[in-house]
């Protein structure tokens, strides 16, 4: 699998340790930055690797910030995108079951590295279970346009 993966400068430190995580498990890592810690702003990051999820370059994306919410408002502008900022591996388990969530916002300054790596973990061998939710998978970009 090809996995966009972005940070801003509070995710940075993350981003370095799941891109080992990525590789780790046999898939392909897809890095849009930022490359260092130095102050930046999270749309310049989050937006290209959701479009790479948008326009199927990356089969799902991780984008890192220090809470996960602006990384998740920017994402959820692009069409065909459904990000889903978690901090809990029952959230990931849900977003992807019950929403087909197909990118993951997470906070650096709100889990550890450990609980990320595991809400990584099940949020990419999670399928989603399709049934009721496609209606309103599908209604998601009917009303919104994203």
């Amino acid at each position: 699998m090809k996995i966009a993966i972005a940070s801003d400068h509070a995710g940075f430190d993350y981003k370095e340790k799941i891109i080992s995580l990525i590789k780790d498990t046999g898939n392909n890592p897809v890095d849009f930055g930022t490359n260092t810690i130095d102050s930046c702003d999270y749309p310049d990051y989050a937006y290209p690797a959701a479009e790479a999820v948008a326009n199927h370059i990356a089969d799902f994306g991780i984008i890192i910030c220090g809470t996960g919410i602006g990384m998740s408002i920017v994402a959820n502008k692009v069409h065909g995108v459904r990000a889903a900022n978690c901090i809990t591996p029952e959230m990931a388990r849900l977003a992807r079951q019950h929403n087909n969530a197909n990118v993951l916002t997470l906070g650096a300054r709100l889990i550890s590295i450990e609980l990320a790596k595991e809400i990584i973990t099940i949020f990419l061998n999670t399928e989603f279970e399709g049934g009721r939710h496609i209606n309103r998978v599908n209604k998601i970009h009917d009303i919104t346009g994203c």
